[in-house]
């Protein structure tokens, strides 16, 4: 072969001939089994390597944000769970659950067992609104309340729903989800999978008016249009918008012909300004151009917000205009984004909420990648852009691990078997994915004499002993 028609190598032929992990499969630990860390498992499986994954997971079942962030009324979203599915069923990849990174195992521990770790562990904690009364009884965050209506277990089991008016700030998917389960009756959502505990709790909702604050206005509005128009599908609930509140300037119409999305949830938003009224019994207002000032209390609890009138800049940009609307409502609650939490022995960017990285090339303190350690999803990039998006991170994080692994040091026990031994040491009782198939026939079965498809377990503890979890 002459040198013109030399063939080029590629990264996993370089890999073969160089990496201390030659003679086995690139061993990668993914700290998340939701979305973001089972689509990283996707596309390292798709990849020319040979690679054996873990995805470790905190809870004693798999799916994250579609299991405990997506409200019950949604099943096309959480049907997205019948393609993880089918990645989890792969021969080369396991799920170890129930077990909590930076307490029941280190990045250290890790290093020890893999060749590279990918952290995916999501955004599930609330952003800081600073007004004055957000400590007031009666002020909620929402992503408390999401836990507490998807049934997560480290959540109380009641939620207090004593309020008739209850605002809700914010003016993305999550806000329009929160405000519709507030809106709904219990018996509506009844036909889900909610647990006893949560129906009993909505069943018992005094809420019969429900406001929506956005301080922007409608060409602004984080909504998606099918989830904006599934607030109209409800029996019992009246959407309100005013005709005041449909404004827009030269940056929103350019916002609108820049985007089909944009523009279709304009257009719903002006049909439903112009219509009469009708009849239903529970009231749902979205309000926009009112920028939230603040939280107003008596004795310690909500007894109304204050918000300050705003208006387009011509950019589609607001500023105030010194007017201020006084609310009668008895709880707020604040949907104004999720943030990451810290992740121990990783730098963390506090303001964005995310580890510092390139590319999902986790940087050290200095700017410097730190050697096999990577991030996807919202840990990566903050929690912005639907489920699917993350699809694309993923691809990225493990572009570069591919690239990087000829590089590997190499894990000191890479046998599948070592981490087994190590979490037995240890007594973890640790979940697996035959087992999450167990937890699944329960929760089944648990649904099928109500005629539903399944009822979700809440405690921890039923469901671990419904998924049968490995001990020493």
């Amino acid at each position: 072969m002459t040198d013109q028609a030399q063939a080029v190598s590629t990264p996993a032929q370089d890999r073969a001939e160089t990496s201390p992990a030659q003679s086995r499969p690139i061993r990668v630990a993914i700290i998340g089994a939701g979305p973001a860390g089972i689509y990283a498992a996707d596309a390292l499986m798709k990849s020319d390597a040979d690679v054996s994954i873990d995805l470790f997971e905190r809870m004693p079942a798999p799916f994250g944000l579609i299991r405990y962030g997506v409200a019950p009324d949604h099943p096309r979203i959480k049907g997205i769970i019948t393609a993880l599915h089918k990645v989890l069923d792969k021969e080369h990849v396991r799920l170890l659950g129930n077990i909590d990174y930076g307490n029941d195992i280190t990045l250290d521990d890790l290093r020890r067992f893999y060749d590279a770790v990918i952290f995916s562990t999501g955004a599930n904690a609330d952003r800081a609104l600073e007004i004055p009364g957000v400590e007031l009884d009666g002020s909620y965050g929402a992503a408390d309340f999401v836990s507490w209506y998807d049934g997560h277990p480290d959540v109380p089991r009641e939620w207090p729903l004593d309020a008739e008016k209850v605002a809700v700030l914010g003016v993305g998917n999550v806000a329009l989800d929160v405000a519709r389960v507030l809106a709904k009756t219990g018996d509506e959502l009844l036909p889900t999978e909610i647990p006893a505990n949560v129906y009993d709790g909505l069943k018992a909702n005094k809420a019969v008016e429900v406001h929506v604050f956005g301080r922007r206005g409608p060409a602004q509005a984080k909504f998606t249009p099918l989830e904006l128009r599934e607030l109209d599908h409800s029996p019992t609930i009246e959407v309100i918008v005013a005709p005041e509140d449909i404004d827009y300037d030269e940056g929103s119409e350019q916002a609108r012909r820049n985007s089909k999305q944009v523009d279709m949830v304009a257009n719903t938003l002006q049909d439903w300004a112009i219509r009469d009224a009708g009849n239903r019994p529970h009231k749902l207002f979205l309000h926009f151009f009112e920028s939230p000032t603040e939280i107003v209390g008596e004795n310690g609890k909500v007894v109304g917000l204050r918000t300050e009138r705003t208006e387009l800049d011509g950019t589609g940009n607001v500023k105030g205009t010194g007017k201020y609307n006084d609310w009668d409502v008895q709880a707020v609650y604040r949907a104004v984004g999720y943030l990451s939490q810290n992740i121990s022995a990783l730098p963390f960017d506090d303001q964005a909420g995310t580890v510092p990285n390139e590319a999902g090339r986790v940087l050290d303190d200095a700017g410097k990648h730190i050697p096999s350690t990577y991030v996807t999803g919202w840990i990566k990039r903050g929690p912005v852009g639907l489920i699917g998006h993350t699809k694309g991170d993923a691809n990225e994080t493990v572009a570069c691990l591919l690239d990087d692994s000829v590089n590997f040091e190499g894990a000191a026990d890479p046998s599948e078997d070592a981490i087994v031994a190590f979490l037995e040491s240890k007594s973890i009782p640790f979940t697996t994915w035959d087992g999450w198939y167990r937890l699944d026939a329960h929760e089944r079965s648990l649904g099928e004499p109500e005629g539903r498809e399944r009822i979700k377990v809440v405690e921890r503890e039923d469901m671990l002993r419904a998924s049968e979890p490995h001990k020493a």
